[in-house]
């Protein structure tokens, strides 16, 4: 059978056995969480409660400043202790986190009404309750579902395709969610289709988790659901690479998938949308794998939004005498955090802890023209010339060559003989560009 991919990509070691084996555990619920207001795309929500208020898991704390913002619902029971400026890991600066801590004795729950079967609701109250429970994309970027689910006019959605790819090296907690929860993400693909009004839904799965495809078509055994098989390949899972894999469309530069009739939403998501449309439970907590061989034991974890990296490390033995950095995510498109005490996001897919010996690539050297990183570009663009641009502070004839293309895999930089690390270059000047511009569109 021929796998479906796109042109480009690379192959880093997998390194999914690390983790890939490990059943899901939930975390029991840590003694203080710190929430920070931007945990999604978007403004930051506003804070709704003060120093010294009493909380429920569930309450909404924030509230959604914008269209393209999201809720913020408390993660424990307890007491507000503050609203604290903290380092956020994504933005790289300090952001406002309400930080609660937690009550003693059996935590008392706020839930999302009404709920209950999807099939009671309109597409647009599903959209509502979606907005509600603070839903993000579980896949990293955290940019709010609920804006997804509202095409603007004129926009008609066809196809919704499903992420289950997980192509970044080391994570797992797809894969696992995938072969332990398979029915209540299939059921939560059913409450997307209905509130997009698509009559076909495909799951994007690598060809590396046979297990998780057989899962899958078990559980969408008679709907209209189908599965598709995608060659392992980095990034397979990127959004607009995803797309192409599976349908053939291509999605213009500077376009989003809407514009080709798709909506992408991840399997976590996916989940999380069951449970809020069907239970009533917003986001409070989220799925992540803690792997790398700079972790004593490796886990997949569910794990309350806001838990500092130190409690979830903790709990897993804490860390090898021999590491050399921790990110959120894993090797490729993960971001190193400068402290354990950093809590986790709604988009913290993972906490990759790496050894120093895992992290050595090639001393930098001087780029040799030798175009490895144009061939596995998955963006079609040139990023020995973006690089060189960047360094030069040409920026707007780096903008003309695709900067703002770029989706920041990390392909280039890995295949590079020479260890050139396009991606630093071409994030500092995509920054560097938007300041100067006032801010703008990525």
């Amino acid at each position: 059978m021929k796998l479906l991919t796109f042109k480009g990509g690379v192959h880093p070691p997998e390194r999914k056995e690390l983790a890939s084996s490990r059943k899901i555990e939930v975390l029991p619920p840590p003694s203080v969480v710190k929430i920070f207001l931007a945990n999604h795309g978007g403004a930051p929500a506003k804070p709704l409660v003060q120093e010294g208020d009493t909380v429920k898991v569930g309450q909404k704390i924030g509230e959604a400043s914008g269209f393209i913002s999201a809720n913020v619902h408390a993660s424990l029971a307890g007491v507000v202790r503050g609203i604290e400026k903290i380092l956020h890991p994504v933005q790289e600066k300090p952001m406002e986190a309400i930080v609660i801590e937690k009550a003693e004795g059996e935590e008392n729950w706020e839930f999302i009404t009404p709920h209950g079967d999807f099939n009671r609701f309109s597409p647009r109250e599903i959209v509502e309750l979606i907005k509600e429970a603070g839903i993000v994309g579980l896949g990293g970027a955290m940019f709010p579902t609920h804006v997804k689910l509202t095409p603007p006019e004129g926009k008609t959605i066809d196809l919704l395709i499903i992420n289950g790819a997980e192509c970044e090296p080391y994570l797992t907690i797809d894969h696992r969610l995938m072969l332990e929860k398979p029915k209540e993400i299939a059921r939560g693909i059913k409450i997307l289709m209905h509130a997009l009004g698509v009559k076909r839904a495909i799951i994007g799965i690598e060809s590396n988790k046979p297990d998780a495809v057989e899962s899958m078509r078990a559980a969408c055994q008679g709907e209209p659901i189908e599965v598709a098989v995608l060659k392992t390949k980095y990034p397979q899972g990127a959004e607009k690479q995803l797309i192409y894999a599976i349908s053939g469309r291509v999605v213009p530069a500077g376009g989003l998938p809407l514009d080709m009739g798709v909506v992408v939403q991840n399997v976590g998501t996916c989940l999380a949308v069951y449970n809020a449309v069907e239970h009533g439970i917003p986001l409070v907590e989220r799925g992540l794998t803690v792997t790398g061989k700079g972790v004593k034991n490796t886990a997949n974890l569910v794990v309350r939004i806001g838990t500092l990296t130190s409690t979830i490390l903790e709990h897993v033995g804490g860390l090898t005498d021999d590491v050399d950095r921790v990110l959120f995510g894993g090797p490729m498109m993960g971001i190193a955090i400068r402290s354990l005490d950093t809590p986790i996001l709604k988009g913290t897919s993972g906490i990759t802890a790496l050894t120093a010996d895992e992290v050595k690539g090639p001393t930098p050297r001087t780029c040799i023209r030798c175009s490895r990183c144009v061939e596995a570009c998955p963006m079609n663009l040139q990023p020995y010339l973006l690089d060189l641009l960047a360094k030069k502070r040409l920026y707007d004839q780096a903008v003309e060559q695709g900067l703002m293309d770029c989706i920041e895999c990390g392909s280039c930089s890995y295949i590079c003989p020479s260890g050139v690390e396009h991606v630093k270059s071409i994030k500092l000047a995509k920054k560097v560009y938007r300041a100067l511009r006032g801010g703008g569109k990525k």
